[in-house]
């Protein structure tokens, strides 16, 4: 079943940010976007790249509306150990989420379970808390934060503007597309 246009289901967790440790609900994440980044475990190989490229992206992500947070089955105490010990990682401002317990990796349906680690999965979710966006990745495959800048303002103008899509490829300011009969079999 697809978790497209789906609630969170209700979460309380343990993040790293900062240098504090943080509680976060699914209450927190209510009124404005939101950013989920599932990676697979800390003091890894392909998931310090990604976190980088993901903060690297933060500011404009920011400037969005939109909050991010990176979520492994590690704790909060590995999370600060590895932001102490990574260049990578210790440039990370956004709040990295513990999901020790494995409850958001469920609800969100990305928990190998024969591992105990998520998969590579990336949620994005609207005011409502409800997912908009989601992809999911192979293990050795990472993601480009760039790419999720761009899905981010498509999903925004859609909400924006009812009766409006995005087409493929369409980027902010272009032409979008307003369904209807006089359409169908002319694109």
């Amino acid at each position: 079943m697809s978790l497209i246009g789906t609630e969170i289901k209700p979460f309380k967790v343990t993040g790293y940010r900062n240098g504090e440790f943080v509680e976060v609900t699914d209450a927190d994440l209510k009124g404005k976007w939101n950013v989920l980044c599932f990676y697979p475990a800390d003091f890894s190989f392909v998931c310090p790249t990604e976190l980088e490229d993901l903060q690297d992206q933060y500011e404009t992500l920011k400037s969005l509306g939109v909050e991010v947070y990176s979520i492994s089955t590690d704790t909060h105490f590995t999370h600060k150990a590895w932001h102490d010990a990574s260049p990578a990682i210790g440039k990370i401002t956004y709040t990295m989420l513990s999901d020790a317990a494995h409850t958001l990796s469920r609800n969100f349906d990305v928990l190998i379970e024969s591992q105990g680690i998520a998969e590579r999965g990336t949620f994005v979710l609207d005011p409502d808390g409800v997912i908009q966006v989601y992809e999911i990745h192979a293990d050795g495959i990472g993601r480009d934060a760039s790419t999720l800048v761009n899905k981010i303002k498509a999903a925004q103008y859609v909400r924006n503007h009812p009766g409006e899509v995005c087409p493929a490829k369409w980027k902010e300011g272009e032409k979008t597309l307003k369904p209807s009969l006089d359409l169908v079999g002319k694109i």
